[in-house]
C-alpha cells in the first residue's frame, strides 16, 4: 500500500520506493509491505501486488509512470469510522483458522494462547474439536462458542499486528464476549471462564427453545 496527499505525490512516492528497492537488492518484499502497512495513510492510495521483487518493481514503475494498468488505486474517504463486528454461534466451520495458523505467526501465537486458557475449562482439547472431523461435536454449543471466541480473538490480533485497529467493536451473541475482551473490558482469563460456562449452560438447556423479536421502540417497551 502506497499513499500520498495528491496523485502527483503518489507517483513520486512510488518512484522513490522503486529506487530504494533497486539500491537494496537484499530487501525482502514481505518486509517492505510490513513497513508500509505501519505508515500513516493519506487520501490518495494505491495497492501494488507482487509476489517477488521483480513483480513489485514492475507495479511501482507502472504507478510512478502514471499507467498503473495492474495497480489498484483510488481516493479514500477520510471521515469514515471502522467497526469490527464479531459473529455469534452458527458461523463455526471445521478447520476454521487452520490456514491462518500455518501462515501467520501473529494469528498462531494468539490462537495458541486463547486455546490454552479455554482448555482449562473444557472437557477435551479445543484444537482437536475445531480441526477434527466431527462436525456434530463442533456444532454443540459447549464447543462452538469457545471455538468462535478463539478464532475471533486470534483474527483480531492478526489485523492488529498489521496496524488495522477499529474505532468501535460490537458482537452478536457470543461475539459480544470477543468484543468485550479485545476492547479491554474482560481479561483473557475472565473471558475464557465466561465463554466456556455460557456454552456449557446453554448446551444443558432442554430442546425446544425459541427467540422472540419485538418490533417496537425503547419507549414503547420500557416501564410506564
Amino acid at each position: 500500500m502506497v499513499s500520498a496527499k495528491s496523485d502527483a505525490a503518489l507517483c513520486a512516492q512510488a518512484a522513490r520506493l522503486a529506487g530504494y528497492l533497486r539500491a537494496h537488492d537484499g530487501l525482502d518484499v514481505a518486509d517492505v509491505g510490513w513497513s508500509l502497512a505501519g505508515r500513516s495513510m493519506f487520501e490518495h492510495r494505491a495497492v501494488v501486488v507482487g509476489g517477488d521483487r521483480d513483480r513489485l518493481l514492475a507495479g511501482l514503475d507502472e504507478l510512478s509512470g502514471g499507467a498503473a494498468v495492474s495497480v489498484v488505486r483510488g481516493t479514500a474517504t477520510p471521515a469514515g469510522k471502522t467497526v469490527f463486528v464479531f459473529p455469534g454461534q452458527g458461523s463455526q466451520l471445521l478447520g476454521m483458522g487452520m490456514g491462518l495458523h500455518a501462515g501467520y505467526p501473529a494469528f498462531a501465537e494468539a490462537f495458541n494462547t486463547v486455546v490454552a486458557e479455554l482448555d482449562r475449562h473444557l472437557l477435551r482439547p479445543l484444537r482437536e474439536v475445531i480441526w477434527g472431523h466431527d462436525e456434530n461435536l463442533l456444532n454443540t454449543t459447549e464447543f462452538a462458542q469457545p471455538a468462535l471466541f478463539a478464532v475471533e480473538v486470534a483474527l483480531y490480533r492478526l489485523l492488529e499486528s498489521w496496524g488495522i485497529r477499529p474505532d468501535f467493536v460490537m458482537g452478536h451473541s457470543v461475539g459480544e464476549i470477543s468484543a468485550a475482551h479485545v476492547a479491554g473490558v474482560l481479561s483473557l482469563e475472565n473471558a475464557a471462564v465466561l465463554v466456556a460456562a455460557r456454552g456449557r449452560f446453554m448446551q444443558a438447556l432442554p430442546p425446544g427453545g425459541a427467540m422472540v423479536a419485538v418490533a417496537a421502540t425503547e419507549a414503547e417497551v420500557g416501564p410506564c
